[in-house]
C-alpha cells in the first residue's frame, strides 16, 4: 500500500503566487520552494515550532526568490537551485541541472530541466510521493508565458513534463486557474471533461480555495497547451498549422492576447 511520507502546505503569497512548505515528519527535515517573500514562511515556521532546512528555487524570477536572503539569514538553510541560473540567484549551495538525482525534503527527487518560462527552469518530480513542482511551466489549464526561452523549447518541456505517470499531482506556482479555465474554454468549447473541471475549480474558489494540486492525467485531456499533438482539439480550433510546435506557438500566442 502506498503512503505518502511528506506534508505540503501551501503558503499564499502576493497576490496569486504560492509557496510550498514541505514537512519530513519521520526525518526531522523542512522544506520550502520557491518563497518569493520570507514573512509568510517565518509565520508558519513559528506557528509549527519547525527550523527550515533547505529552501528550492525553481527560476530566478524575484516572485519566487525574493525570500530566499531573510530565510537564509535566519535558519542557515541549504539553498538548491538550477546551475543555468548561477548568476541570478545568490547564495546557492547545491547547483541542479536536467535529469539529477537528488533529495529534497528527505525525499528522491529528480531534477527535470523546462526551459521556455526562462532558459534555466526546473521542476522538481517526487517519484514515491506521486508528485511535481512545476513552477511557472505548467499551470493548471495553463502553461507559462514564453519569456526568455523559445516557443519550441516551452513545448518540449511541456511534453516531458506529460510523460510523467497520471496520478502525479501538480502543485504549480501561481493560482491563475480561473482565467486560464476561461482561455481554455474559449477555444475548446465542446469539452465535456473541461466543463465539469471548470465547475469543481468555481467551486473551490467560491469556497476560498486554492484549485491546486492537480492531477496531471485529468490534464492531459483539459489542458489546451498540453494536447497541440491532439487531432480533436486541432480540429476544433481549425489551426492553419502543421507542426504540434507551430500548434503549440499559435495557442500560447493567442492565449497572449487574449
Amino acid at each position: 500500500m502506498w503512503v505518502k511520507m511528506l506534508e505540503i502546505n501551501i503558503i499564499d503569497s502576493f497576490s496569486d503566487n504560492y509557496i510550498y512548505l514541505i514537512r519530513n515528519e519521520a526525518k526531522n527535515i523542512t522544506c520550502v520552494i520557491d518563497p518569493g517573500e520570507s514573512t509568510p514562511v517565518i509565520k508558519f515556521l513559528k506557528s509549527k515550532g519547525w527550523d527550515l532546512d533547505e529552501i528550492v528555487n525553481t527560476h530566478h524570477h524575484h516572485d519566487h526568490i525574493g525570500g530566499n536572503a531573510e530565510l537564509l539569514e535566519i535558519y542557515n538553510s541549504k539553498l538548491i537551485a538550477p546551475i543555468y541560473d548561477k548568476s541570478r540567484i545568490s547564495n546557492i549551495d547545491i547547483l541542479v541541472s536536467d535529469n539529477d538525482l537528488i533529495n529534497i525534503a528527505g525525499t528522491k527527487t529528480r531534477v527535470i530541466h523546462t526551459p521556455g518560462h526562462t532558459l534555466g527552469h526546473v521542476c522538481f518530480y517526487m517519484s514515491d510521493e506521486k508528485c511535481l513542482f512545476s513552477g511557472d511551466t505548467l499551470f493548471y489549464l495553463g502553461c507559462g508565458r514564453v519569456f526568455e526561452g523559445t516557443m519550441d523549447q516551452m513545448w518540449s518541456s511541456l511534453i516531458k513534463l506529460r510523460s510523467l505517470p497520471n496520478d502525479t499531482l501538480i502543485y504549480c506556482g501561481h493560482e491563475y486557474t480561473s482565467s486560464n479555465a476561461k482561455f481554455a474554454k474559449h477555444i475548446d468549447p465542446n469539452n465535456q471533461l473541461l466543463e465539469q473541471a471548470i465547475i469543481e475549480i468555481q467551486n473551490k474558489r467560491k469556497s476560498g480555495l486554492p484549485t491546486i494540486p492537480f492531477e496531471l492525467g485529468k490534464e492531459k485531456f483539459i489542458n489546451p497547451f498540453l494536447r497541440a499533438d491532439d487531432q480533436n482539439l486541432i480540429d476544433n480550433i481549425s489551426l492553419k498549422k502543421n507542426t504540434p510546435n507551430e500548434i503549440f506557438s499559435a495557442i500560447r500566442s493567442n492565449k497572449d492576447n487574449f
